[in-house]
């Protein structure tokens, strides 16, 4: 008996049966623009393996100014279609099924040639489209119909068809970029013509034994988006034209409202696709922010979808179906959705991975393979670092002792995990805390490791973190520490950040509020104007955020705009959360002196005293290599990782990956 009996149910959709209700949706990786097909059929053929019933690639461009970017991957050429080949055979040896999704950018093409609807530029693109006469478009849909042929030939077991997200099929449904006065402009009828055609020509493409699945937007989240009605006349003329299934599209790109952040609240958009499925007879999937077997078996149940899309959760742990449907879904590495190793990644230009799996995407580099020469290894620090390197070298067969002051593992996720809208990081603590225990690494918790107690072990690892930087403001030992804060000191009414790094960002939030919107979705939508599509087209409301606790100024001495060097695809929610709860955000700041007052500063050479009723340090921290010292001194080899190795932002990515590939090599 499965604790999961609708998520791990056969789904039969004529032609093909896929073994189960769980989608991995696309992401771009950015692997196949490396060129490395072995290292693409690894990466898919690892989660083939850990039980996905249908894979879907990330977004393959049908032609060169319908790509992402100058030189997106697509099926250009016959060698496209042979490396393609590759990748398909890697994921059905291992008994999966793979779909190629079909990606024209439109607007959003990151290159001079891109082409649209109209010639309106996106406010994420610096490059404006060409707008299309009828003959481009009637290219465009050639082009598609031929990449999905293509695919087919390549051996895939289906296509996906971008129609969301703001991508250009979406971009011709809506007047927000749809000007147009002829037959594919004006009225809705003429404005679904392009998706409606482009589905029937890719059905007649490809056969009817053939998955072909069409990714509608539900809610665009901006002006002048799809009303309801207009999604569901969508939705049944796309099925009359063909597609196998349709899957939930979320919010269009440019839109200042988060769908797939941490503070997104779990399976938050379920509802709306649980509404359209009786509209339609083919099944329906739905998507976003769905990261545990019992999330997507709450949806499955409820009658909300016929199937669940996981993306990222996929990078954090391909084995995410067999640990569910074997009864470990405890030992699946949970997806926290901070975008930090992939969105933000992928739309840097770098490969793809993730910050609690640093083997995605690297899958044929990063192997952890069973030692031959056991060893007696020491880990010192139990934050992200040390975990990860004692948990990856006891993998592999040695014998791990772990060293923490605390009484607690985790480190300074214990703090991240206060803090509103990092939620998801309470199960990376408790994930990481299981997995220690399973394998065996021996903890001692509230101990003080020394260099005598670290002599005899063949391999000791310094992971012990970082410590607040004292700014050397006069008067300073007034001031909170962030770590007194987030460990619930009280502050007053007024409070002055000092630091608007990401913990300089956190503890504001900590300050304004009390009550995560994040666990309340009802209150999150209030919050950032999620409203109904039946009732305000493209479901963009007014937000009506809950006034703040506290009165709170966030300070930097950098010239520049708060929070810049925040993460590049969700820097924009903290700042715009951090505004709506009207916090002050300066920069360009000396301090002067904290007093009883507040803080003096400088501003534009002018003094200014910020009247508050305490001042918290934000401002950096430094290496915690106090021990290193010591062994250094006693002659004992060690290696550093962490934040005791480069004390920056916390970055838990960095020091995981670093514990890991640490530990690899042991």
């Amino acid at each position: 008996m499965t604790e999961y009996p609708h998520l791990l149910a056969p789904l039969d959709l004529g032609h093909v049966t896929l073994k189960n209700r769980v989608m991995m949706g696309s992401m771009h990786t950015n692997l196949e623009e490396r060129g490395d097909w072995a290292r693409v059929a690894a990466f898919y053929a690892a989660r083939a393996r850990g039980g996905a019933g249908l894979i879907v690639t990330g977004g393959m461009a049908p032609n060169r100014e319908g790509g992402v970017f100058p030189g997106a991957s697509g099926l250009f050429s016959a060698e496209d279609i042979a490396n393609h080949r590759g990748v398909t055979k890697a994921v059905q040896d291992e008994g999966g099924r793979i779909a190629m999704q079909i990606l024209h950018a439109g607007r959003y093409a990151y290159g001079p040639d891109c082409v649209s609807a109209s010639a309106i530029k996106s406010p994420i693109s610096p490059f404006p489209p060409k707008e299309l006469d009828g003959a481009g478009i009637e290219k465009q849909i050639t082009d598609i119909a031929t990449s999905a042929a293509r695919a087919r030939d390549a051996g895939y077991d289906g296509v996906e068809i971008m129609g969301s997200e703001g991508y250009f099929l979406n971009q011709f449904l809506v007047r927000h970029t749809n000007k147009r006065t002829d037959d594919w402009g004006g009225s809705y009828a003429n404005r679904m013509r392009l998706p409606v055609e482009v589905v029937r020509q890719v059905r007649a493409a490809v056969g009817a034994d053939f998955i072909l699945i069409y990714r509608i937007s539900l809610i665009d989240l901006i002006p002048d988006g799809s009303t309801w009605d207009e999604v569901v006349m969508l939705a049944k003329a796309v099925e009359a034209a063909g597609a196998s299934i349709l899957n939930t599209g979320i919010g269009w790109h440019e839109a200042r409202v988060p769908t797939i952040a941490t503070s997104v609240p779990r399976a938050a958009f379920a509802d709306l696709t649980g509404r359209l499925r009786p509209e339609v007879k083919i099944p329906v999937i739905t998507s976003n922010r769905i990261n545990t077997p019992k999330v997507a078996e709450g949806v499955l149940a409820r009658g909300m979808a016929d199937m669940v899309s996981m993306a990222r959760p996929f990078l954090a742990d391909p084995d995410f179906v067999v640990k569910a449907a074997s009864g470990r879904a405890a030992q699946i590495a949970p997806c926290i959705a901070c975008n930090q190793a992939c969105l933000d990644h992928t739309f840097a230009g770098k490969l793809t991975s993730c910050l609690v799996n640093p083997r995605a995407c690297h899958e044929t580099e990063l192997l952890y393979t069973p030692t031959k020469t056991p060893k007696r290894v020491a880990v010192v620090g139990a934050g992200p670092a040390g975990m990860t390197c004692a948990m990856v070298a006891a993998e592999r067969g040695h014998t791990v002792t772990l060293f923490e002051r605390a009484g607690e593992l985790g480190g300074q996720l214990n703090l991240a995990k206060q803090v509103p809208g990092k939620e998801e990081f309470h199960g990376l603590v408790a994930w990481f805390a299981a997995e220690v225990t399973r394998l065996g690494v021996e903890t001692r918790l509230q101990t003080e490791a020394t260099p005598q107690a670290l002599t005899g072990f063949d391999e000791v690892v310094i992971a012990t973190g970082v410590t607040p930087r004292a700014p050397g403001i006069p008067g300073q030992e007034r001031a909170l520490g962030y770590i007194d804060v987030l460990r619930g000191a009280k502050a007053g009414k007024r409070v002055v950040v000092v630091g608007a790094g990401g913990i300089g960002f956190d503890v504001a939030e900590y300050l304004v509020t009390d009550h995560s919107a994040t666990t309340d979705t009802a209150l999150w939508r209030q919050e950032w104007g999620v409203g109904d599509p039946a009732r305000i087209p493209g479901g963009l409301a007014e937000p009506a955020p809950e006034p703040p606790l506290r009165e709170v100024w966030l300070l930097q001495r950098k010239p520049e705009k708060p929070g810049r060097g925040l993460g590049k695809t969700t820097g924009w929610i903290h700042r715009a959360a951090l505004m709506a709860k009207g916090v002050k955000m300066i920069g360009g700041c000396t301090y002067q002196a904290i007093t009883e007052q507040g803080l003096a500063v400088l501003r534009d050479g002018q003094p200014q005293l910020i009247e508050a009723d305490d001042v918290v340090l934000c401002a950096g921290q430094v290496p915690e290599r106090g021990l290193s010292d010591r062994l250094t001194a006693a002659g004992i080899s060690h290696n550093i990782i962490g934040g005791a190795d480069v004390a920056a932002e916390l970055d838990a990515k960095r020091a995981i990956d670093q514990g890991a590939r640490l530990a690899a090599r042991l």
